[in-house]
């Protein structure tokens, strides 16, 4: 099987060849293709791909290309890991925002609608091409931010489909640690929207142990995602730690304003993964990529390649995928995160119990900023930023709405065609 990746000279890659190398008995990868236009981060990150894979022992071979259609071409899968902009817009999407007293993040809030405006139509116009040369069936994996909206515009285009993130088996991992149990062991009643999400029950043997995790380590779960300990005790709940941007906004903000952008610390982190990569006589992950994020991205991702492509029996994953009436309280055509059942025919949502009206009543509202979103990413114009912005909670008011539109066309314009002059 041909599996490439769009973004390939990313310094994540290494953790999704890492992720390959070890399921060998699983996914039958013979060539995997790294797509980049950045030709020196590509020639890095291929050849070290490639030294991961020897040392291991896995028989595929790693090619890198500059051309979206050579390295396309034939593939299983695509999995699309993209950032327009680098990490120079990344740190406008973590500042800007600060001058209207909002939360500055890269994907959700005012910065988050930056990069899905950037974003959208890249992702798009890849999709279609890829689409011309390896044809329909080719499973697209979209783990690039803002997740739920980029899946939300491949699928609403119809392409094949389906929406990663590693929020969710970062949290398996973790709390299979605290239980002393196995990681398989251990399934998540995860719900909610992409980086909008709570555990609702954490089953071991079909035992929900959820109470348990609370009673027994809630003080070093609440350090670890940022919420009040006596909230998720009283709650019955783990909010992903993206809730902590609208559970405590102002604080956050105030931290944020004092704090080194996170891009400006994830550059230092690649410069220093890129020379570490450079060195021949590197065979294995560095413990530095742990720095970079994505924890456990490799083996999400590889585990729902598996599962889009094998053509076994469907698989349990948390992923994000088409309402279609799983929730009621929202559109057919919204994008949630939730468990899924999948297999090589894409990926179908389990039945979610009903939401407590505490989180259905913020997933409503963040798909309706969402919906906005996709429509001003899609067909442009300041207006419709503004009225994304204005439906956003974590902005939510005519000024700030309108001042934070006029910032993020002028900081991004040379990405947006329909504001370039």
């Amino acid at each position: 099987m041909k599996l490439t990746v769009v973004g390939g000279g990313s310094t994540y890659t290494p953790e999704l060849i890492d992720g390959i190398a070890g399921r060998r008995s699983t996914l039958d990868v013979d060539e995997i293709v790294l797509v980049d236009p950045d030709e020196y981060r590509l020639k890095i990150v291929g050849e070290f791909s490639q030294r991961l894979l020897d040392h291991a022992g896995h028989p595929a071979k790693v090619l890198t290309t500059t051309k979206l259609e050579e390295g396309a071409d034939g593939a299983a899968a695509v999995l699309l890991q993209l950032r327009v902009g680098g990490q120079r817009q990344r740190r406008s999407d973590e500042t800007f925002p600060h001058v209207c007293g909002c939360i500055g993040q890269e994907t959700t809030g005012a910065g988050g609608l930056a990069k899905a405006l950037r974003t959208v139509p890249v992702i798009l116009d890849i999709a279609e091409r890829v689409r011309r040369v390896a044809g329909d069936d080719v499973w697209l994996v979209n783990f690039t931010n803002p997740v739920g909206i980029v899946t939300r515009a491949l699928l609403n285009d119809g392409h094949r489909a389906t929406g990663l993130c590693n929020v969710a088996i970062g949290l398996q991992r973790l709390f299979a640690k605290l239980l002393e149990v196995g990681t398989d062991d251990v399934t998540l009643e995860h719900t909610g929207l992409n980086h909008l999400s709570w555990e609702r029950g954490v089953f071991v043997d079909g035992v929900d142990r959820l109470p348990e995790l609370l009673e027994l380590h809630g003080e070093f779960l609440a350090e670890h995602i940022g919420a009040p300990v006596g909230w998720m005790r009283r709650m019955g709940v783990i909010p992903s730690y993206y809730l902590k941007y609208f559970y405590a906004h102002d604080k956050v903000v105030e931290k944020q304003r004092t704090e080194r952008p996170r891009a400006d610390v994830v550059s230092d982190v690649e410069e220093e993964l890129l020379k570490v990569y450079a060195d021949p006589e590197v065979v294995t992950k560095p413990e530095a990529l742990e720095k970079r994020g994505g924890a456990y991205y490799s083996e999400a991702a590889v585990q729902l390649v598996h599962a889009l492509t094998s053509g076994g029996p469907a698989e349990e994953h948390v992923v994000n995928v088409r309402n279609n009436g799983t929730m009621p309280f929202l559109p057919d055509d919204a994008v949630i995160e939730v468990p899924s059942l999948v297999d090589s025919n894409g990926a179908k949502p389990m039945p979610v119990r009903p939401v407590e009206p505490l989180y259905a009543g913020l997933i409503s509202a963040v798909t309706s900023y969402e919906n906005l979103a996709l429509d001003a990413a899609v067909r442009g114009g300041r207006d419709r930023v503004a009225d994304a912005l204005l439906a956003h909670p974590l902005v939510g008011q005519y000024a700030q709405a309108d001042q934070l539109a006029d910032t993020l066309v002028e900081a991004n314009r040379q990405f947006l065609p329909w504001a370039k002059p």
